[in-house]
C-alpha cells in the first residue's frame, strides 16, 4: 500500500481546489502531520473540517484517525517523522529535549531486569570470546561497547568488519562465546535469521533494542530495552549509550583486579606510542 505522501501526489490533479489546499499543506508539513487533529489541519489549511474528511476518504482512509495510526506505526518502525510536539511540555526545544531524555533514562532503568543484568555481566566476564554485532544506526553503539569492554578483557570482536558479510564472521562462534546484538529499529532483514541461527546453536545471546523490538526476544537469552523517543523526527540514542556505560562499568567492577591491570597496561602503551594528549 502506498504511503500518504505518495497517494497525495498520485491523486493531486483529481482533487478539488479546496482539497488541493489541504494536500499542499500536508506535503509541506508532512513531518508535523501526526501532531494535528482534523480540526487543526482544517484550520491551518484554511478549509472546512468536512473538506479534510472528504479528502482522507478519497485517499482510502475510513477515518482521519486511521491515517494518524498509520503514521504512528511508521514512526515506531524508525521512519523519521515528527511525533506530537506537545507530548513533552516545555517552553523551548531544548527544554522539551531535556525532559524527553530524562524520561528515556528513567524508562530503561525501570525496564532493566536485575537478574538478567547480573547474568549478562557474568557471561561477559567468563565467556571465551565476546562478539558484538551492530548494523546501520546500531553500529556506533556496538563500537562504543566494544571499546569499553576491550579495556577490561581480551577477545572482544566487532562484527561485521567494514565491507564484509556476516557468514564468515559467525561460523566459528560456539556455546563458549557470548554474542551481544545491538539491534535498534529499522534493522536490516538479516538480523532475525542471524539471531535465529545463533539461538539454534545455543550461543549465549544478549539483544539490545527498543522496547517494541519484542519480535527479537524469542531468539535471545537476555533482552535489554532502551527507548529511542525524541521530541522530533530523529531517534535519540542517549539511553542506549547510558545502558552501554553502566554495563561496561558493571563488568569492570565484577573483574576489578584483572580489569585494572589491563587498563594500566593499555595506559602504558598509550604513553609509549604517544597516542593520546597528556593532561
Amino acid at each position: 500500500m502506498k504511503q500518504l505522501d505518495e497517494r497525495l501526489r498520485a491523486t493531486y490533479e483529481q482533487l478539488s481546489p479546496q482539497e488541493q489546499k489541504v494536500a499542499a499543506f500536508i506535503v509541506d508539513h508532512f513531518d508535523d502531520l501526526i501532531s494535528y487533529n482534523s480540526a487543526e489541519l482544517a484550520r491551518l489549511s484554511g478549509v472546512s473540517k468536512a473538506t479534510v474528511s472528504r479528502l482522507f476518504k478519497r485517499l482510502g482512509y475510513e477515518r482521519y484517525k486511521d491515517m494518524r495510526e498509520e503514521l504512528r506505526t511508521l514512526r515506531q518502525s524508525g521512519m523519521p517523522l515528527t511525533e506530537n510536539r506537545d507530548a513533552v511540555q516545555g517552553n523551548t526545544l531544548l527544554a522539551r529535549h531535556y525532559k524527553q531524555e530524562m524520561a528515556n533514562l528513567t524508562q530503561w532503568v525501570n525496564l532493566l531486569d536485575a537478574q538478567q543484568f547480573a547474568e549478562v555481566v557474568a557471561a561477559i566476564n567468563h565467556s571465551k570470546r565476546i562478539f558484538i554485532i551492530g548494523l546501520r544506526n546500531s553500529w556506533p553503539v556496538a563500537m562504543h561497547l566494544r571499546q569499553q569492554l576491550l579495556q577490561i578483557r581480551s577477545d572482544v570482536w566487532l562484527l561485521p568488519q567494514p565491507g564484509q558479510t556476516l557468514a564468515e564472521e559467525v561460523v566459528d562462534i560456539s556455546e563458549q562465546d557470548c554474542v551481544i546484538a545491538i539491534a535498534f529499529r529499522r534493522r536490516p532483514r538479516i538480523i532475525k535469521p542471524l539471531l535465529a541461527n545463533l539461538h539454534k546453536r545455543q550461543v549465549p545471546l544478549l539483544v539490545m533494542s527498543e522496547a517494541q523490538g519484542s519480535g527479537l526476544t524469542p531468539y535471545c537469552r537476555w533482552h535489554f530495552a532502551a527507548p529511542l523517543d525524541s521530541v522530533s523526527a530523529f531517534d535519540s540514542y542517549s539511553s542506549a549509550m547510558s545502558l552501554v556505560n553502566v554495563l561496561a562499568n558493571a563488568v569492570l567492577h565484577e573483574a576489578l583486579t584483572t580489569g585494572r591491570q589491563r587498563i594500566h597496561h593499555i595506559a602504558e602503551l598509550y604513553a609509549k606510542f604517544d597516542e593520546l594528549e597528556q593532561r
